[in-house]
């Protein structure tokens, strides 16, 4: 077997994940992998080396973490030949949560993450890719101050920023032009999606397939606190779609025109005007 090439994230090598972590590389050798790490000592560092590896020909990288992980290594395996494994150690998970044929056991993942790949489709954002949803709004702000939290640890720090965000909810007048046709929205909260869930399970574009070339749209259009608080129990559920705030939009180009910061799996993207385009088939990945 070809070098496998890997991504650790810190999370993953820290604690009690770190036995696991080691015990996934374990697996890889033991299934003839000869495993290269490419973790550094900050994102940045390890994005540099991903997109350097598969520049220099690496053919199979291999994510040992979370959304933010899948992130990272999308950056540098979208468009190319180069075929991205997943084994599922991160909080969220919502990447992987699409596509269940990667197990949720780590070892599990680890032995079909050297599998045949199956290509899924991204956005792409200007030079940025995004696997799964890219979000303006609400959600992007408990995104940002979530980031900004030093604790709690894990899925309650966005519980905490969701709270302390929901004081200063606001309304933001905002076009979205889907292939070239305007839809005016009075927006709390957008979703474009690759795949069905964000934050951690919610099923907030219950529709969305990375088959099938297109992006999902879900416009939350002017709730107020307490609605919106309700509104998050039923996107946990899917069952928000037919709630009289709540738009929906499918196409293959979507523009967003507002004054809004836009993260994408769970990371900052861009600010203001943004275009994000379906590209089908852009990741090769073992499924």
């Amino acid at each position: 077997m070809s070098d496998i090439h890997v991504l650790v994230s810190p999370e993953a090598g820290r604690g009690c994940a770190a036995g696991t972590a080691t015990e996934v590389l374990d697996r890889l050798r033991s299934l003839g992998g000869h495993v290269i790490d490419l973790s550094g000592a900050d994102a940045a560092t390890s994005a540099t080396n991903a997109r350097d590896a598969v520049a220099a020909g690496a053919e199979r990288l291999v994510v040992l973490g979370g959304d933010g992980m899948v992130h990272l290594a999308v950056q540098a395996v979208a468009g190319t030949d180069a075929i991205l494994g997943v084994v599922p150690l991160g909080t969220g998970n919502d990447f992987v949560r699409a596509l269940p044929g990667i197990p949720e056991g780590p070892l599990e993942a680890a032995s079909v993450a050297l599998g045949d790949p199956d290509p899924i489709d991204a956005i792409r954002v200007g030079d940025r890719w995004v696997a799964s949803v890219a979000t303006a709004g609400f959600s992007a702000d408990v995104n940002d101050r979530a980031n900004r939290l030093r604790r709690p640890k894990g899925q309650s720090r966005y519980t905490v920023a969701t709270v302390l965000e929901l004081p200063g909810l606001k309304r933001r007048p905002t076009t979205i032009t889907v292939d070239g046709t305007e839809h005016a929205h009075d927006a709390v909260m957008i979703a474009v999606a690759n795949t069905a869930w964000f934050g951690g399970g919610m099923h907030i574009c219950p529709n969305a397939d990375p088959d099938d070339g297109l992006l999902d749209v879900t416009v939350v259009d002017g709730v107020g606190r307490i609605e919106l608080l309700r509104f998050f129990n039923r996107v946990f559920k899917g069952t928000h779609l037919d709630h009289p705030k709540v738009h929906t939009h499918r196409g293959h180009r979507i523009e967003i025109t507002a004054e809004a910061a836009v993260w994408g799996d769970g990371e900052p993207i861009t600010t203001g005007n943004t275009v994000l385009e379906a590209v089908p088939a852009a990741i090769r990945i073992v499924r």
